[in-house]
């Protein structure tokens, strides 16, 4: 082989190299393998290395955090979820041509009617704060998956908290 062809392999196999993952899920929910979020607000990483690219999923995820939690049988907005969808808010209003699902999801507890409308209404519960501080609502739209997709798929207080919730992706 010549010697300019091994250069470019030897290029080709670092660039291959950088383009490794930071550890964040392929689908941006910011939960690891079990399924836990980055805590209350879904912060993750804010600051720290490895910043993902402005204005992606990861983005909002390291800089906002992209779950709110709700009490049981609940959509309305807590404290510390207000403080989580502030930040979101602030990063929504820097990158303004970005697009947002809000998901409403609940506990396992109650018929698949009764999560359903639960989780539309904390999905919807989600969208209205943000419109009230300034994200237009053709931005933003909701679905709810009810009891369907669970972040914890345990039974139990911790796993109830968890799974009651909302989150936003990055269109």
């Amino acid at each position: 082989m010549k010697p300019w062809t091994m250069a470019c392999l030897a290029g080709v196999a670092l660039l291959a190299a950088c383009g490794s993952d930071s550890g964040a899920d392929r689908n941006g929910a910011g939960a690891n393998a079990n399924g836990a979020g980055f805590g209350a607000g879904g912060a993750g990483n804010v600051g720290g290395a490895g910043r993902a690219t402005p204005g992606s999923q990861e983005d909002m995820v390291q800089s906002a955090g992209d779950k709110i939690f709700f009490d049981s049988d609940k959509s309305t907005v807590n404290d510390k979820s207000r403080a989580t969808l502030d930040r979101q808010a602030t990063w929504l209003q820097q990158y303004p041509n970005v697009q947002i699902w809000i998901a409403g999801n609940c506990d396992e507890r109650g018929t698949e009617e009764y999560n359903l409308a639960l989780g539309q209404r904390r999905a919807n519960a989600d969208k209205a704060y943000l419109m009230a501080h300034g994200i237009a609502a053709t931005r933003m739209e909701t679905i709810s998956y009810g009891k369907a997709r669970p972040l914890d798929p345990g039974t139990g207080p911790e796993a109830y908290g968890q799974n009651r919730n909302a989150v936003a992706s990055v269109k």
